[in-house]
């Protein structure tokens, strides 16, 4: 098998690297943090204009039709500038959503504007008490023309910068995936500040009314859909993430190469080394198993397993080499005139988002053990 990354991915990924460290230095990084949401719009309408926004969308629907491996690659690149852009939400959980889900209708409605970067559509995934989308606590109730929506959702980034939010619901026949509109009476946008120091925003909804012609999908199809906005989702955090740890480790590596002790580069004594050449190894490894489930969703084939174990090498990865990180600086890392605080909180943040390692680890245990129990004789 062929591992080598195409030359066109490889161009995506330094026309990506380039525009976003154009617009990520420190000084504008700290204006973004001081506005009330963690969203650069200048930065995104630059993204849009060199046609990365569209590298998951058709081309008859505006965007590069690369796939959703290059997705991932613009995620990576992401994650490593610590970019204040919704990708995650906006072009793998409600674009991908919508491109392999909606009808001709929804695609050429919003797609082409998400590619543009003059219209945003975000996802809202979670809950309270439930971080499956395929089984929420918000509930839909058939009515003539479309649903009517109750309940809330938690953690929905770029919630007041989107036109449509994707997000599902429990009817009594089955499951509803549908696009609500934030502005819409009977929807309340409430501020949450999470681990990152972002703003997102609690969904509440009492009774939204949601024509037919925002319903993505119902039963089985709603199903999938959900799953695989899931799987998408925590790919993609995968890939931020991968971005995250080698730019950690990186940072670490240049700062104890120039930090001398004892009249020697710190870098030079054997704990030190040891310490960063672990954080090579888990960055290398979680970067092969992101590519392999990436390379999985993009060819449309059962990608479950491979998401899981990706999800869980981030988690443990990004706690291990933010540790190591801070350990090998000392009190240099936690100072906020320095980059390296930003890194560990939203590395921080992912691994806690759409399944920790913990619960996913027992999951696929659980897993493991049924295909055993099934597959032993009586």
């Amino acid at each position: 098998m062929d591992f080598t990354i195409s030359e066109e991915l490889q161009s995506v990924q330094q026309l990506a690297q380039q525009i976003l460290g154009d617009f990520t230095e420190v000084d504008k990084l700290k204006a973004i943090e001081a506005q009330d949401t963690r969203f650069d719009p200048a930065l995104w309408q630059a993204l849009a204009e060199a046609g990365l926004l569209g590298v998951d969308i058709d081309e008859a629907n505006g965007g590069m039709g690369l796939g959703f491996f290059a997705l991932g690659m613009l995620c990576e690149e992401v994650g490593r500038t610590v970019a204040p852009v919704p990708v995650v939400p906006v072009l793998a959980g409600a674009a991908g959503t919508l491109r392999r889900f909606g009808n001709d209708t929804q695609r050429e409605q919003w797609l082409p504007g998400i590619a543009a970067g003059s219209a945003l559509v975000t996802c809202a995934l979670e809950e309270y008490h439930n971080d499956d989308p395929t089984r929420p606590a918000a509930t839909a109730q058939a009515v003539e023309g479309g649903y009517t929506l109750s309940g809330s959702k938690i953690c929905v980034d770029a919630a007041t910068h989107s036109a449509r939010i994707l997000l599902s619901a429990q009817a009594e026949d089955g499951l509803v995936v549908a696009l609500v509109d934030p502005r819409a009476a009977g929807v309340a946008l409430n501020p949450q500040v999470v681990t990152s120091g972002e703003t997102r925003h609690e969904l509440v909804m009492d009774q939204v009314q949601v024509g037919a012609e925002d319903i993505l999908a119902t039963g089985r199809e709603a199903l999938e859909a959900m799953d695989w906005a899931q799987q998408a989702t925590r790919t993609a955090l995968c890939a931020m993430a991968l971005g995250l740890c080698d730019k950690m480790m990186r940072i670490t590596g240049q700062y104890t190469s120039e930090r001398e002790q004892f009249g020697r580069a710190i870098a030079t004594f054997q704990a030190v080394s040891h310490r960063v050449a672990d954080c090579y190894i888990d960055v290398e490894c979680l970067r092969l198993v992101t590519q392999q489930a990436a390379s999985l969703l993009d060819q449309g084939r059962p990608a479950q397993d491979a998401v899981s174990m990706a999800k869980i090498w981030c988690g443990d990865v990004a706690h291990r080499v933010s540790q190591a990180a801070q350990h090998c600086h000392g009190g240099t890392g936690v100072d906020r005139d320095y980059i390296l605080w930003r890194y560990c909180l939203m590395a921080r943040q992912i691994e806690l988002s759409a399944g920790n390692s913990a619960r996913l680890t027992g999951e696929l245990g659980q897993a493991i053990a049924r295909e055993y129990l099934a597959a032993a004789p009586a």
